[in-house]
C-alpha cells in the first residue's frame, strides 16, 4: 500500500512518528482495522515481518485481513 494523503492524494512523508502531507499541511496516523469485526488492531513487528492482533476476535491477523486508513491527527490548541 502506498502512503498517500486521503485529502489531496499526494505522497505522505514519515516524520517524527507521524505521516505528514506537505501539500495540504496535515498530519496523519496510520491505523489498522480488522476486516471481520472492524475493531482497531494492534500492530506486531518482529524480525522484519508485520502481523496484527485483533483483541475483539482474539486472533492474530495477516496484512490481508486488515484494512489500513490514515486518520488526521488533531492538533492541541
Amino acid at each position: 500500500m502506498e502512503n498517500t494523503c486521503p485529502v489531496c492524494g499526494k505522497a505522505l512523508n514519515w516524520k517524527n512518528g507521524v505521516y505528514e502531507c506537505q501539500s495540504c499541511d496535515k498530519t496523519f496516523i496510520k491505523q489498522g482495522f480488522c476486516l471481520a469485526c472492524d475493531a482497531q488492531v494492534e500492530r506486531l513487528q518482529a524480525c522484519g515481518a508485520t502481523s496484527y492482533f485483533c483483541h475483539s476476535c482474539n486472533e492474530l491477523k495477516s496484512r490481508s485481513s486488515v484494512k489500513t486508513v490514515f486518520e488526521e491527527q488533531k492538533t492541541v490548541s
